[in-house]
């Protein structure tokens, strides 16, 4: 058994989660720890991004819907990398079965 199976294992069946279908992987990434931390990670990522390439842009007066456009572009691309991060590591395969315990 892999590492990651060994922690997830070690929780309770509440906390334990993986997923096959849309429908599990949407529970996973709605989980309210997990959206702690992908909404932390859009956060400080996009800041930086937006930092460093529309801040200027938009101290000058300059930011049309284009730039606007961008800004929300560089906090949901650091949201959507995390989520995606998280389900490729909770997936679970086709040969494995659901854990009974």
């Amino acid at each position: 058994m892999d590492p990651l199976n060994e922690d997830l294992d070690r929780l309770g069946n509440e906390d334990r989660k993986d997923w096959s279908t849309s429908g599990e992987a949407l529970t996973i990434v709605c989980k309210r720890s997990n959206l702690k931390n992908t909404i932390t990670i859009a956060l400080i990522v996009g800041t930086v991004l937006f930092t460093i390439n529309q801040l200027d842009v938009v101290l000058r007066g300059e930011a049309t819907r284009t730039v606007w456009l961008k800004v929300i572009i560089t906090y949901f691309v650091p949201f959507m990398v995390s989520n995606i991060g998280i389900l490729s590591v909770t997936r679970r395969k086709k040969n494995q079965e659901r854990s009974k315990y």
